[in-house]
């Protein structure tokens, strides 16, 4: 059996040590020793990413931000859905996080960051928020950290709330589509969000297309 290498370690803002791991040909990603993704369980993550561009193949030049560079897979489903006059803006709050998908991932995701519809902003996804005009994206993803339970940055758990939820519904254009990952369901998440003036629908989705159940939950938003 081939051994479980440490390939990478970088330490988040809070402190939290994130580590870059390889076993045979799978890739892990783990925060203070604790699993946080992997490439043999990506599957929700695309799940993520169609659900976003669903009713974007009509439209000639979307506006895509992702929220968490991550494995990168979501990014490669993003850009599989949408066509050569898009724009998709990807923030990753760790430059490590970006480093690693040049250097060691090039055989998963890691050269779609050269891709010329794709942006890298590396910045918390919060403050391109902040910072982006009214109505200026058409599709937002979020997969930051580990859903609206904060697990690697403390600073995260403000998206999910009141604040976050006013910020993403004035960025998005009207008809606009939000989408967040979560590793569970959180029913107090979902009356946030329905209560910011988004048209919800929660989703189940299995980490791997094997999976017997369905253990992670995208919820969607939909700006009226």
């Amino acid at each position: 059996m081939k051994p479980f290498l440490t390939l990478a370690q970088a330490r988040t803002p809070e402190g939290a040590e994130l580590t870059l791991h390889s076993h045979d040909s799978e890739f892990y990603i783990r925060v203070n020793r604790q699993p946080l993704m992997g490439t043999n369980a990506s599957e929700s993550e695309k799940v993520l990413a169609e659900l976003a561009c669903s009713r974007l193949r009509q439209h000639t030049a979307p506006r895509v931000l992702i929220g968490g560079l991550g494995l990168g897979f979501s990014l490669r489903r993003v850009l599989e859905c949408v066509g050569p006059e898009s724009h998709v803006q990807v923030a990753e709050l760790l430059p490590e996080v970006v480093a690693w998908n040049r250097e060691f991932l090039t055989t998963v995701n890691g050269l779609l960051l050269d891709d010329p519809r794709v942006e890298i902003s590396v910045m918390d996804v919060f403050q391109i928020l902040a910072q982006a005009p009214t109505g200026h994206y058409d599709a937002i993803l979020l997969d930051v950290d580990n859903g609206p339970i904060a697990m690697v940055k403390e600073g995260n758990g403000r998206l999910y709330q009141a604040q976050g939820l006013a910020t993403i519904s004035r960025v998005l254009k009207p008809g606009g589509r939000v989408t967040f990952w979560s590793a569970s369901q959180d029913s107090a998440f979902a009356r946030r969000l329905a209560k910011a003036g988004f048209k919800v629908e929660i989703v189940g989705c299995k980490a791997y297309p094997q999976a017997k159940k369905k253990t992670h939950t995208i919820f969607v938003g939909d700006r009226s």
